[in-house]
């Protein structure tokens, strides 16, 4: 077992000691695993140019989707906070980045960096509440964020455009450099490549940033405090740092996935954001993995593309079609179904979700032909 050099008395303390920590701090650590990587990263930025474009717009969703995942996983999957309010911080940096970009005239990267603080501060506004409640009744005051949410977007006309809701002008541009306009090797790419491109990459930033803080000391902190807060807090944990500090971060992390979703689809209105949104994220962390960042991008990809695989194969599926009626059950339907269906089956058979799947594939593999 290894532990951290400067916590050893001088004489405990030894190279290889040292060279063993570092190593369980290495995200690949063999030639296999970055190679690995190295081919799932090539594999996403091929991706737009072999998909089509609804396929690609679906990806991006997906991506997005997959930032305000982690920010949900960081609060309940690693500090233990369960949330149902993850839409209101998602809707409050969709309508932020509309102010800031459509109206003040900020450019990128500023309204996206001042939507995503304002969520992260409403956060830790919201934080406190983490300190005296749990379970059940934390489930409720964050269920009573949405509701909260869906009266302000609804009647705040003048920021909102309430139940019409709004246009939103919110480019990706840097100087000349515009997302919505890029040139690969000669070839210009549409809008939805080009975004595509930017969501991923910012996917990839946030997701590594998110799994630095996990191995961290805080990360660590708030993971005690997720298993036994009383005990953390006897060892010296700040239940007020670190608990106010999860809010805080995942609602940043959602604010600014609900800003480059109103960036990408250019009009938002408070049916984007309902309490449905919310459970959909819970989904997410669950069919993906709860307390881990892999599984929250995993569980986004999955659950946003299977409602459009279930669309483009509804004319094929009896029982099932666009309008419902006398030829059965509508796709909306359906896809609500599987979603419920999908949460308890992962639940019972599969608690550690489709990161767990993986795991035990890979650890298949490395054990071959010693497996069994």
């Amino acid at each position: 077992m290894s532990y951290p050099a400067r916590i050893l008395p001088s004489f405990f303390r030894n190279t290889r000691l040292t060279t063993e920590y570092r190593h369980d701090l290495v995200l690949w650590r063999s030639r296999p695993a970055q190679a690995g990587a190295l081919l799932v990263v090539v594999a996403f930025a091929i991706a737009p140019f072999v998909v089509g474009t609804y396929w690609t717009t679906v990806l991006v969703y997906a991506g997005i989707a997959a930032i305000g995942a982690i920010g949900l996983n960081l609060l309940t999957g690693y500090t233990g906070q369960v949330s149902l309010g993850h839409a209101f911080f998602l809707g409050a940096g969709a309508y932020a980045a509309s102010v800031f970009a459509g109206r003040w005239g900020w450019p990128f990267p500023f309204w996206l960096i001042a939507a995503a603080a304002l969520g992260g501060l409403i956060g830790g506004v919201v934080g406190p509440f983490a300190l005296r409640l749990r379970g059940n009744y934390l489930v409720i005051v964050t269920l009573g964020l949405v509701f909260i949410g869906q009266y302000v977007f609804e009647n705040w006309d003048s920021v909102t455009g309430g139940l019409t809701g709004v246009a939103v002008r919110a480019p990706v541009a840097l100087g000349t450099l515009d997302v919505g306009s890029l040139s690969l090797l000669g070839r210009r790419l549409s809008r939805t490549q080009g975004y595509y491109l930017f969501v991923w990459t910012a996917v990839l930033v946030l997701g590594l940033a998110a799994k630095n803080v996990t191995r961290s000391r805080p990360g660590r902190a708030i993971q005690a405090i997720r298993d036994r807060d009383l005990a953390a807090e006897v060892i010296g944990v700040s239940l007020v740092q670190y608990k106010v500090g999860a809010f805080a971060v995942s609602s940043g992390y959602a604010a600014c996935a609900g800003a480059i979703y109103a960036s990408f689809a250019r009009y938002v209105s408070p049916l984007d954001f309902t309490l449905f949104l919310s459970i959909q994220y819970v989904a997410m962390i669950v069919v993906g993995g709860v307390g881990s960042i892999l599984g929250s991008i995993l569980g986004a990809l999955f659950l946003t593309a299977l409602p459009r695989l279930v669309e483009s194969l509804a004319g094929r599926l009896p029982f099932v079609s666009q309008s419902g009626g006398d030829a059965g059950i509508t796709v909306f339907t359906l896809n609500q179904a599987i979603f419920g269906l999908l949460i308890i089956a992962f639940l019972l058979f599969e608690p550690w979700g489709m990161v767990e799947i993986w795991r035990r594939i890979k650890r298949y593999f490395l054990a071959w032909p010693f497996s069994y």
